[in-house]
């Protein structure tokens, strides 16, 4: 039998009272005045059983005196319950609680000792049941106190009981009921993927100077007013600092850059006084942390000149350095700029404390996967695993795009017929396809590479084995590398006559190890403008390193960047590319915004990692670390010899003309999707093509088949042997003799 709930009488407001009928009563066994708890709407209420007035069974009326925060927050009650719904408690009396008290307004809470709120408190208390976590509404004793919310109760074992005259309270903390409302508002709900250990970290920050002053003052210490948040776009900031400020209980003040500016002389330093005004009074009501968000745009470097942005920054630096230990506010700034800042805002003092929110890691990006698709009915077929190793270089709003997609991709496969939707592994493969990593869309050597499998080249298995070890292994088996104190090659250069297929073999190498892949060239980084080279070659490696594993491919390295013996001019662009090259090989570390994940940010706290995870960063540290390099070049003489010791080109592999085997299995590839006479015999084409390379050979087989169309006309339907003899009369192979020979001398 379904219990339909009514609305209480007014004389029972306060009362406590949830009235139902007698016989669901005798059911539950209960007595007049027992305590009961309701579940309803998510939440709970503590109650006491009485009779309805007129006996009628099957209806429910409830006082909602002591409840779940979420019931004070949103008091639906147009529902019906269950009987199961509702449970009798046996509660004892209690010996003391903690609460914390929530009143009207500012005034009260500020001028009225804590004796006289403690002593009112317990007279609003006595003779009501309480259970911990639950908050008691006495609002009908039309007094400034409007809530208690119970922190703890004693004895521990029981998290119910009834408050006695006997009974001690301890207040622990006084709110303004328009803070207290706010923060049931804004409580955050979902959680963030990957982002648990900054979390923690940051809620740390905020915690000590807004709750635990005195802490920090009976050290001798002031407590840090700012803080400053940096990051990629999408990583997560403004999200974050809204859940741990939600968490943490502070009210949140949001000023972005743009809002605060002006037009009018002055208008902007006056909109932003009025932004601290503010603060400071949502700060007299409970903690409050004021954010800037994308605080670059509001302060960006100053110049020599008079600009109103120079004024705006010496306004925030005034309003900053005028914060003293009464102004319980902390300002929170966000930025992916953080070098285009007023070096004056990041001393200590100001923005006391920098938190690095790197791109996430693969760990972390699985973590992120699982909470996006945590209420999408996903098919068992589906591997996050698998997901998160193949987005390399995603933050958290590129996975929610790549999560959308996939349920588009869903909705329009299924649209067709019906039956309930699922999304599988295809979908997300398709969304793949569509949705790339943000720090690349804009990358100066981003290319859309056609997946290239390793059987698709014929012959070189020697050199296929030595790239997979040096590209494939470190990212598979990251345990045998850590294992045997191997590191990761920083570079592999690719030498050998034109048309071996060296391009070829870097896009397999890629698409096998499912990594970012950047390509530049001569034509992509040569400017008029001097400097702008070597910029753009920096910026290539910064990208880079933001979405590793990453393979950069420096084709035709030779004309990119030449020796330094060979004649040049020292301040020649070639010279200087070469510079800068050798210098981000040899990197001493990682710049801001390249960190990844949480790892040194946590370090730097003082946090403990057990040897498993320690073990677990450790072997991704090896696939994450640096940027492989992939150099390509048919004229190995004319590099530098300080780019070819180890440390920067590791692997220098020699990538031969195709000997008769070889030859033999290019022809089979490139003839596998041709329909060829059985006459044809690829043993003695592959016996007749001496000095032929790879790129020759693909050729002899196109003109055959052009000849096949030539001679039978557009209806033929095979190639016959004569046809491939026809074309190698007409061809001439690429390669001599002496062109091999000079690639003989190895490279050291």
């Amino acid at each position: 039998m379904s219990l339909r709930v009514l609305t209480q009488d007014s004389a029972d407001r306060g009362s406590q009272r949830c009235r139902v009928g007698l016989g669901l009563m005798s059911t539950h066994g209960l007595n007049l005045g027992s305590p009961l708890l309701v579940y309803i709407a998510g939440g709970t209420c503590l109650c006491t059983a009485w009779p309805r007035s007129d006996l009628t069974e099957g209806f429910i009326q409830i006082d909602l005196k002591c409840v779940t925060p979420n019931l004070i927050a949103q008091p639906s009650l147009k529902l019906t319950l269950g009987p199961s719904q509702l449970t009798p408690l046996t509660c004892s009396k209690l010996r003391h609680i903690k609460v914390t008290v929530v009143v009207q307004s500012v005034d009260f809470r500020k001028k009225t000792p804590l004796h006289i709120i403690n002593e009112l408190v317990k007279d609003m208390m006595k003779g009501v049941y309480v259970r911990k976590k639950h908050i008691v509404n006495v609002e009908d004793w039309d007094a400034e106190i409007k809530y208690v919310v119970v922190e703890e109760v004693s004895p521990d074992c029981d998290d119910a009981g009834l408050v006695t005259a006997k009974t001690s309270v301890n207040i622990v903390g006084t709110q303004t009921q328009r803070h207290f409302q706010r923060q049931l508002r804004d409580k955050p709900v979902d959680p963030l993927g990957g982002l648990d250990e900054v979390c923690a970290s940051l809620r740390e920050m905020l915690e000590l100077p807004l709750f635990y002053p005195s802490t920090l003052s009976s050290l001798g210490v002031s407590c840090p007013r700012g803080l400053l948040l940096v990051g990629p776009p999408g990583v997560g900031k403004t999200q974050l600092v809204r859940r741990v400020v939600g968490e943490v209980g502070a009210s949140l003040v949001v000023v972005r850059g743009p809002e605060v500016v002006g037009s009018r002389p002055g208008e902007s330093e006056e909109a932003l006084r009025a932004v601290f005004a503010r603060a400071r009074a949502e700060a007299d009501e409970g903690p409050c942390v004021l954010f800037l968000d994308e605080v670059d745009s509001l302060c960006p470097r100053r110049t020599g000149s008079s600009a109103p942005e120079n004024r705006v920054v010496a306004q925030l630096l005034t309003l900053m350095d005028g914060m003293d230990q009464s102004d319980r506010f902390l300002i929170v700034g966000a930025t992916n700029r953080p070098d285009s800042l007023d070096p004056a805002l990041r001393r200590p003092g100001r923005f006391d404390r920098e938190v690095v929110m790197g791109a996430p890691t693969q760990q972390q990006r699985e973590a992120i996967l699982g909470v996006l698709c945590g209420k999408m009915p996903l098919a068992p077929s589906v591997d996050m695993a698998d997901l998160a190793q193949r987005t390399v270089g995603y933050v958290g709003a590129d996975l929610g795009a790549l999560s959308r997609e996939a349920a588009m991709c869903a909705i329009r496969h299924d649209a067709q017929r019906s039956g309930g939707q699922e999304i599988d592994m295809s979908h997300f493969q398709q969304a793949l396809k569509t949705v790339l990593p943000s720090c690349l869309r804009s990358s100066l050597g981003r290319t859309d590479l056609a997946p290239v499998s390793w059987e698709q080249i014929g012959g070189l298995q020697d050199v296929k084995l030595k790239l997979i070890q040096s590209i494939e292994w470190p990212m598979k088996h990251p345990d045998a590398f850590m294992r045997l104190g191997l590191s990761r090659p920083r570079g592999v250069l690719l030498y050998g006559p034109p048309g071996c297929a060296k391009t070829t073999l870097v896009r397999a190498a890629a698409a096998a190890s499912h990594c970012s892949f950047l390509s530049v060239s001569g034509a992509d980084l040569y400017s008029p403008y001097v400097g702008d080279s070597e910029r753009a070659l920096a910026q290539l490696f910064q990208q880079a390193r933001a979405c590793t594993p990453c393979i950069l491919f420096i084709d035709e390295i030779d004309t990119v960047i030449g020796s330094r013996s060979g004649g040049e001019s020292p301040n020649s662009v070639q010279t200087r590319l070469l510079s800068v090259l050798l210098n981000e090989l040899d990197g001493v570390g990682f710049k801001t915004l390249e960190r990844r994940g949480t790892q040194r940010v946590l370090q730097a706290e003082g946090h403990e990692q057990s040897p498993a995870d320690q073990q677990k960063l450790d072997y991704q540290e090896v696939c994450n670390k640096d940027v492989m390099i992939i150099a390509a070049t048919n004229r190995p003489d004319s590099l530098d010899s300080a780019l070819l010791r180890p440390g920067r080109l590791d692997q220098i592999i020699y990538v031969p003309p195709p000997d008769p085997e070889a030859r033999l299995a290019i022809l089979r590839v490139c003839t596998g999707s041709m329909p060829i006479d059985a006459d044809v015999c690829l043993e003695e084409l592959a016996a007749k093509t001496e000095l032929y390379s790879g790129a020759d050979l693909e050729k002899l087989c196109k003109e055959a088949a052009l000849l096949t169309l030539q001679d039978e006309g557009m209806g033929a339907c095979s190639i016959k042997h004569t046809n491939f003899l026809k074309s190698l009369d007409a061809m001439s192979p690429s390669l001599t003799a002496q062109q091999i020979n000079t690639y003989q001398t190895p490279l050291s």
